[in-house]
C-alpha cells in the first residue's frame, strides 16, 4: 500500500491539493499497478518562518 507525505512550505489551496493527489495517484496506478483505494496521501504544510533553505528562513 503506497503511502505519501507530501510536505509544503507555505499552503495550498483545497482544489491544489486533489490535484495533486489525482496525479501522485495516477502515477502509481500506472507505473507500480497499485490500484487507486491502496494509495494513501498527507499533505503536511509548514510555515514558512519555519521552513529553511541555505542556512535562510523562507518566511
Amino acid at each position: 500500500m503506497p503511502y505519501v507525505n507530501v510536505r509544503l512550505a507555505g499552503s495550498i489551496s483545497r482544489e491544489q491539493k486533489e490535484k495533486i493527489a489525482e496525479e501522485i495517484t495516477a502515477t502509481l496506478e500506472r507505473i507500480a499497478k497499485k490500484p487507486k483505494s491502496y494509495t494513501y496521501i498527507t499533505f503536511d504544510e509548514v510555515k514558512e518562518e519555519n521552513w529553511a533553505v541555505g542556512g535562510n528562513l523562507l518566511g
